[in-house]
């Protein structure tokens, strides 16, 4: 049954998060909120996690997943990033944009996407979520939380802990959060291209 954590939005209890975080060394998905709606999340370097992440979304190896990081400087491990992209990223992070980027040789090639190498990252605003990749000392595998047949990400933690009560580890409940996705910019070709408008304003990257 999937271990529920009742956490405080603005002031997180690190003894809970430590617990959490050991979940996801030991190869579990968690479902944790982030600024724009709920996502799953999983160890990256954890092949059997990242395949059970795609199971429960219904995805193939094509499907962009993205690296939630804590700040800027661990995102630039994950990726090729110049001058302009940089300029782009400090703009919109932290916050609900997911950025395309060239993976760098950091990023496991089965979790890159297959033909262009890509990685989605992204840098949320949200304090728990921050605390949660700090606990676990590296960035985390993530996907929006959508199950197949549903038109939306799941946003209620019980409800989500009731679907998925035997299919994941835990549920980190700190409120709801916005039921709407990040923006995906694509920055991997020879001009920031907008993906999908969600909660980040592309107005904000001049985009």
């Amino acid at each position: 049954m999937a271990q529920h954590f009742s956490i405080h939005p603005d002031n997180p209890q690190a003894r809970l998060l430590k617990q959490a975080a050991q979940l996801l060394q030991d190869g579990g998905v968690l479902a944790v909120p982030t600024d724009s709606s709920y996502a799953l999340v999983c160890h990256l370097d954890d092949k059997a996690a990242a395949d059970a992440l795609r199971r429960l979304r219904g995805l193939d190896d094509k499907h962009q997943l993205s690296l939630i990081c804590r700040d800027l400087r661990e995102l630039s491990s994950y990726a090729r990033v110049d001058n302009t992209q940089f300029r782009l990223l400090k703009q919109g992070t932290p916050g609900p944009f997911t950025f395309i980027l060239e993976a760098s040789k950091e990023v496991p090639r089965r979790v890159s996407h297959p033909q262009r190498k890509t990685i989605g990252l992204r840098v949320p605003d949200h304090r728990v979520l921050l605390d949660l990749i700090e606990q676990h000392g590296a960035p985390l595998l993530a996907t929006t939380l959508i199950l197949p047949g549903d038109d939306a990400p799941l946003n209620e933690p019980q409800t989500i802990r009731e679907r998925l009560e035997r299919q994941i580890a835990g549920v980190i409940d700190a409120g709801a959060c916005p039921l709407e996705p990040t923006t995906v910019v694509d920055l991997s070709g020879s001009a920031p291209e907008v993906l999908r408008r969600g909660r980040g304003d592309p107005g904000l990257l001049g985009l």
